[in-house]
C-alpha cells in the first residue's frame, strides 16, 4: 500500500479578489523550468510522498537452440565454415555455420564427433558438414581413444572459446547439454563421454558397441543413447549385446540398417554404413535431443521412421528397437 503524507495549504484566503488576479502560483522544476498556475484556479496545495512500488524482476528468458532447415536426409541451408588442424591437440576439425546467431537467447548446440580407429577426422567431412549445415557447432576429434577423455578435452576447449569476448564462437554455444557421436572407436568414445562427463546429455554410436557389453547399463537413467549399425557389420554383435544388457535402464534405441547393397565386400550394410548412408538418423537424433525438436515417434513407435521406415535416398529399411521410454521426459 502506498504511504501518503499530506498537509493542506489554505486556498490563499489571505488574498483579496483583486490580489488574486495579480498573483500566480509558480512551480520551479529541478531542470530550472517554471510552471505557473492562476491562483483563482487553485483550491489547495497538497504535498505527497509516495513510496516506490518494488520493481519486479523480469522473468529470465529461456535460451533456445538454433536450428536450420528441416530435412535430415540432406544438408541444411547453412553455409559451413570449416577449420582444420585445430582443437585441443591441433589435429581436430571445427565446423560451424558461417552466419552464427546474433540473438543472445538463441545459441548453437554442440556435437563432438569421434573418428574410427586409425581414421582421420577428414574421412567424415560429409557427416560433419551435414550436422553443421543444420546449425550445430561440430568439433571432430583427431582420434578416438575410446575412454571419453578426448571428448571432454574438446568440450573444455570449446568452453574457453565460448568464454572469450571476441571470436566466432564467443558467447554462442550451449555447453551444458552436449551431444556426442562417432564411428566405431568414435562411438565408444561417445559412449564413455556420456557415461563420465555430466555436460554430455546424449550419444548416438555409429557402427559401434561396448566390447564388454556393459557400458550402456552403467549410463545414468534419463540420458538417452542410440546405436546405428549395419546388418553385416563386424560391430553387430557388440551393438546388440550392449543394448541387450538387462541392466540398461536409460532410454535406448538400437537401429539396424537392412537391405543394403549385396555387391560390396560385406554383402549388405556393413561397418561403414552409419556415418554415410545412415547419417540421417544421427542428424534427427541430435535435432531431437540437442535441438529440442520432437522426433520421439520416429524412434519409439512401431511405424516410426527409424523403426520400420525406408532408408530415404538409399536402399533398404531401418529396423529399430527401443526401450525405457514409457515415462521418460526430456530434461
Amino acid at each position: 500500500m502506498k504511504k501518503i503524507f499530506a498537509f493542506a495549504v489554505a486556498a490563499f484566503a489571505a488574498f483579496s479578489l483583486t490580489a488574486q488576479s495579480n498573483y500566480k502560483m509558480r512551480v520551479v522544476k529541478t531542470d530550472g523550468t517554471e510552471i505557473f498556475y492562476n491562483t483563482s484556479e487553485v483550491d489547495f496545495v497538497d504535498f505527497k510522498y509516495v513510496e516506490d512500488e518494488p520493481i519486479q524482476p523480469e522473468e529470465p528468458k529461456e535460451v533456445t537452440v538454433f536450428l536450420a532447415g528441416d530435412n535430415v536426409n540432406q544438408d541444411g541451408p547453412c553455409r559451413v565454415t570449416r577449420l582444420e588442424n585445430t582443437g585441443p591437440d591441433g589435429g581436430c576439425i571445427l565446423a560451424y555455420p558461417e552466419n552464427m546467431s546474433e540473438d543472445p537467447y538463441v545459441k548453437h548446440g554442440v556435437i563432438i564427433w569421434g573418428p574410427g580407429g586409425g581414421e582421420k577426422p577428414s574421412a567424415y567431412l560429409g557427416a560433419i558438414n551435414r550436422l553443421a549445415s543444420h546449425g550445430f557447432v561440430v568439433l571432430a576429434l583427431s582420434s578416438s581413444p575410446g575412454d571419453g577423455n578426448s571428448a571432454s578435452a574438446a568440450i573444455n576447449w570449446l568452453e574457453e572459446r565460448n568464454n572469450m569476448t571476441e571470436g566466432p564462437l564467443a558467447g554462442k554455444l550451449i555447453l551444458d547439454r552436449v551431444g556426442c557421436s562417432g564411428h566405431s572407436m568414435g562411438g565408444l568414445e561417445s559412449e564413455q563421454a556420456l557415461l563420465k562427463d555430466p555436460r554430455v546429455y546424449t550419444a548416438i554410436l555409429n557402427n559401434s558397441g561396448d566390447l564388454g557389453h556393459s557400458a550402456m547399463s552403467q549410463i545414468k537413467s534419463g540420458k538417452p543413447i542410440a546405436i546405428v549399425y549395419g546388418e553385416k557389420g563386424m560391430e553387430a554383435s557388440n551393438a546388440e549385446a550392449d543394448y541387450g544388457n538387462s541392466g540398461v535402464t536409460t532410454p535406448a534405441c538400437l537401429i539396424k540398417m537392412t537391405g543394403g547393397p549385396t555387391n560390396t565386400g560385406e554383402g549388405g550394410y556393413g561397418h561403414g554404413s552409419g556415418p554415410w548412408d545412415g547419417i540421417a538418423a544421427t542428424v534427427a537424433w541430435m535435432r531431437w535431443h540437442i535441438g529440442g525438436e520432437n522426433h520421439k515417434d520416429e524412434f519409439t513407435t512401431p511405424n516410426g521412421q527409424y523403426v520400420s521406415g525406408p532408408i530415404i535416398g538409399k536402399q533398404g529399411y531401418w529396423q529399430g528397437k527401443y526401450k525405457n521410454w514409457e515415462n521418460w521426459k526430456e530434461d
